[in-house]
């Protein structure tokens, strides 16, 4: 094992070159980052998802019941043990084949038998109230965050001239704004991979997964060979949209329909500019091109920078999908009516309509209900609205 630790925090890996680890021990007169420092985030992640529980209980809900938002979920299917058994032990999208079966031996229509088990699917799915509590904690959450980022950064000098994230690297000093900065958005991932098997049950699970994965292995990353000067810069950056997002999806669950279409173009507008715009022309060519001039590479810069190029080719795909969903609605004519959240309803596995189910074609009878096809036939973006993540999205 000692071996193994020796092998891992490899100083001609981590840092440039005539630096050691012995040369970053933190003095009297100076702190810098320590990797045990990260072990902090673990009880902090707890607290954090014990604060979350108390947010939704006694702030959250009482403000969605204040907003009308019923508390009861979905219609619940009558009781059947056979149907119960095939949902449970076969399959929750019986086909075609399967369906007649099933109408022979219970003498039920097949149209029946297929609303039992959209009504069966349903009730695995959280209620709207459910939904508008937990956007609530991370908009909340994303608005302090970000805040916090914005006054900290405008003290700094690498805020207005990013050469300075890299003068005097790695001997630059931890101060306990930046310290706590790094701390709490890494704790907040921790929460959020922890309560990721709790939370509301969503069919991007597993790229949501490897997403704060990926975002967690990030933060880390810059903080123990001292990045924290730009990994700032890119978490303040990333936290700018998230705030726009959650908010247009409670708008979304309180039927808000033009403060949702409004937060939502500009969640649009946000996110591409941040992601295609300042972040290649303020972050890559800090971390590319200033710092070669000035630090020079080796291996874990090279790493670092690996990263952040992948990460600017998933901020292009996102984007692509937030222009696609939108050009498809404005296609469609429905500009005044189209709610951008409930397009991608089905992607982020919200609660399935019942009624436009209900008037969708079923695989025996043929059925022509072009609102339904037209509402449900846009995929989302940014991990949030599709089945894709966005390493937010860091």
């Amino acid at each position: 094992m000692a071996g193994i630790l020796v092998w891992f925090w490899n100083e001609r890996f981590w840092l440039p070159h005539n630096v050691t680890w012995a040369d970053l021990k933190n003095t009297d007169e100076a702190t810098f980052p320590q990797a045990e420092d990260l072990y902090l985030a673990f009880p902090l992640a707890f607290c954090i998802f014990m604060i979350r529980l108390v947010f939704e209980r006694f702030i959250a809900r009482p403000c969605a019941l204040g907003l009308k938002i019923q508390a009861n979920g979905p219609q619940k299917a009558q009781p059947n043990a056979i149907l119960e058994k095939v949902f449970t032990a076969i399959t929750k999208h019986p086909d075609e084949k399967r369906l007649e079966g099933l109408s022979k031996q219970l003498d039920w229509d097949v149209r029946t038998i297929q609303r039992w088990f959209r009504q069966r699917r349903n009730q695995e799915k959280p209620s709207t109230l459910s939904k508008f509590c937990e956007s609530m904690w991370r908009f909340t959450f994303y608005l302090y965050i970000f805040t916090y980022g914005v006054r900290f950064l405008k003290k700094t000098s690498w805020l207005w001239d990013t050469r300075d994230c890299w003068y005097n690297y790695p001997y630059q000093t931890l101060t306990t704004e930046l310290h706590y900065y790094y701390i709490v958005e890494l704790s907040f991932y921790w929460s959020l991979m922890f309560s990721q098997f709790t939370d509301i049950k969503r069919k991007d699970f597993l790229i949501m997964f490897l997403h704060h994965l990926a975002t967690i292995s990030l933060i880390t990353f810059s903080y123990v060979n001292n990045m924290v000067r730009v990994g700032t810069l890119v978490m303040c950056l990333h936290d700018a949209s998230d705030v726009l997002l959650e908010a247009a999806k409670m708008a979304n669950y309180v039927k808000c329909q033009r403060l949702c279409d409004l937060l939502f173009v500009m969640f649009g507008l946000v996110f591409i500019s941040t992601r295609l715009a300042v972040f290649p022309v303020w972050i890559l060519n800090t971390t590319v091109f200033e710092s070669w001039d000035i630090v020079g590479p080796y291996p874990s810069w090279w790493v670092f920078n690996l990263l952040l190029l992948l990460l600017q080719v998933l901020h292009c795909f996102w984007s692509y999908l937030i222009v696609k969903i939108a050009c498809k609605a404005i296609s469609k004519g429905k500009v005044g009516k189209w709610n951008p959240l409930h397009v991608s309803n089905d992607d982020r596995s919200d609660i399935e309509s019942s009624s436009n189910e209900e008037d969708a074609p079923s695989p025996t009878k043929k059925t022509h209900n072009t609102a339904t096809n037209g509402t449900n036939g846009a995929n989302g973006t940014n991990g949030y609205l599709t089945g894709t993540t966005c390493p937010d999205e860091h």
